[in-house]
């Protein structure tokens, strides 16, 4: 029995330009890209998942684009309706997400040793990998979830699945861009958005890449024995089969719930270099060019990597929204948001979602990279100071009384610091400011002069906040500060120094 055909049942969250929120079909979701602002959920992961999933659709429904001509008459013409809807009739039959012969992503041949309950496949309630705090899902008694929640989990699974556990097939491995940044530049609409992001595909390698629902599924025993093979092309990246999966769906459940589900090892990918669309990259003196991923620190400091240049690291569909629109300014995506999630040894340790403005002069002829490079790495430098004062304030309280300090003592004291998060902190916001002033009237030196001085007067804030948090204590402490502050005042006078090599030009224009 076929049930929830996911064409038609609402399962793709959206939001409207007015701010109202709804859940839509796959056709509606197309033919209506227009009158939506955007793809919108609680979790970044399905966000992202969905986005390619529409992507894919498209390549197939549109055939093309594959070449920058095509890519120009649609982003002229606009999306085409009877070529989706033709398409999604065409292959109507493999988006049933419960079938006897075609469940949508899923493998109907598999039935497990043992059924897994939902959680499995998700990053937010799956306790093996990934408890959140605040998650009070007891994955023994979860209970059944619905549909559209079920599709949306399934889709973000294979896209984001991370390897490292056994399984009844082999040991599972994780999808090809598992743990890299994604970007999307985002349009005036969704309709815009998915456009921007439709990059040109060799023609020759178009015709062969084929999404999972258009291909029968592998076999049992070819998936139990472990099945590896490189990436066709983008569709076939965006729609990986990374988790062979089965809902175990009772037909007699009136609400078509999901409660138990077939998880195991799926495909893995040989494609050591391949390119993803929507991934920047950087050159690794060892490994090669790899993929940027989430750290720590935010990916603001590393904002660089997401600029076209010839370098060729950016990401194609920041690079291609950035070409289209030269011809059309005012539909030229003013923002982008990376998302994905962080891991360590196969552990999830956060999945994020920023957003960022998009330089107005990206548009234009001119690279910006080296410019903002720039500006980070001042940053940056300016931040060494302080860590080298911090480093030796924190030395000279830890060998009071004739203890023996180590670096990793030293390097602890001034991780619980506050001085180091406040800098950085502020400095997040300010970098969202001067994003916004690269227009094509602003003078690149003087958007430089204007960040010098936000550089040195958080410098400043940072380590007065630091002094004025000591100047209670004891001598000892006291005498510490004073010896600590060098590096700092030394960083102050070279800022100022440079601030006023600036401050003329800016008179002059």
């Amino acid at each position: 029995m076929s049930r929830f055909n996911l064409i038609d049942e609402k399962w793709i969250p959206v939001r409207f330009p007015g701010g109202t929120h709804d859940d839509l079909g796959l056709r509606d979701t197309l033919l209506r890209s227009s009158e939506i602002a955007a793809i919108e959920a609680p979790s970044p992961l399905v966000v992202a998942a969905l986005y390619r999933f529409l992507l894919a659709v498209l390549y197939r429904a549109l055939k093309g684009p594959t070449d920058i001509d095509q890519a120009k008459t649609l982003f002229k013409e606009g999306l085409s309706g009877d070529k989706i809807n033709a398409y999604l009739k065409k292959w109507r039959d493999r988006f049933w997400l419960f079938d006897e012969k075609y469940p949508f992503y899923q493998l109907q041949s598999y039935t497990p040793k043992i059924w897994q309950t939902w959680p499995a496949m998700t990053a937010e309630h799956n306790a093996k990998n990934a408890k959140v705090l605040f998650d009070h899902v007891d994955t023994s008694e979860v209970g059944s979830i619905s549909s559209n929640r079920a599709a949306l989990w399934l889709i973000a699974c294979q896209t984001f699945a991370l390897g490292g556990g056994n399984s009844d097939f082999q040991y599972t491995k994780s999808a090809p861009s598992a743990t890299a940044v994604m970007a999307l530049p985002l349009g005036i609409n969704l309709h815009d958005t998915l456009i921007l992001s439709l990059v040109p595909e060799n023609r020759d390698i178009f015709q062969l890449d084929i999404p999972i629902w258009e291909r029968d599924s592998e076999s049992l025993q070819v998936l139990q024995q472990g099945h590896d093979r490189s990436i066709v092309g983008w569709v076939d990246l965006y729609t990986w089969r990374t988790r062979s999966i089965r809902f175990n769906f009772n037909p007699r459940d009136e609400e078509k719930t999901v409660r138990e589900m077939a998880f195991a090892s799926g495909i893995g990918c040989l494609s050591k270099n391949h390119v993803d669309p929507m991934v920047s990259y950087r050159i690794d003196d060892k490994r090669g060019k790899i993929p940027i991923q989430f750290r720590e620190r935010g990916l603001w400091r590393d904002f660089d990597s997401l600029l076209p240049d010839e370098s060729n690291l950016a990401p194609l569909v920041i690079e291609h929204a950035t070409a289209l629109t030269r011809s059309n300014r005012e539909r030229f995506p003013r923002s982008v948001i990376v998302l994905g999630q962080s891991n360590k040894k196969a552990k999830i340790e956060y999945w994020r979602m920023e957003r960022f403005t998009l330089p107005e002069v990206l548009a234009g002829e001119r690279f910006i990279r080296t410019e903002i490079r720039q500006l980070l790495s001042e940053a940056e430098d300016a931040q060494k100071s302080l860590w080298s004062a911090s480093s030796s304030y924190a030395q000279d309280l830890l060998s009071r009384g004739g203890r023996k300090s180590t670096k990793e003592d030293i390097k602890g004291f001034v991780k619980q610091m506050a001085v180091d998060s406040y800098y950085w902190s502020f400095l997040e916001s300010r970098f969202h400011e001067i994003l916004r002033e690269y227009t094509f009237e602003r003078d690149p030196e003087d958007i430089r002069c204007q960040w010098l001085k936000s550089v040195r007067d958080t410098l400043r804030a940072a380590w007065k906040q630091h002094s004025a948090s000591v100047s209670t204590g004891d001598a000892w402490s006291i005498r510490a500060l004073v010896k600590a502050e060098a590096p700092v005042l030394r960083k102050l006078k070279e800022l100022n120094d440079e601030i006023q090599k600036l401050e003329p030009r800016k008179e002059d224009v």
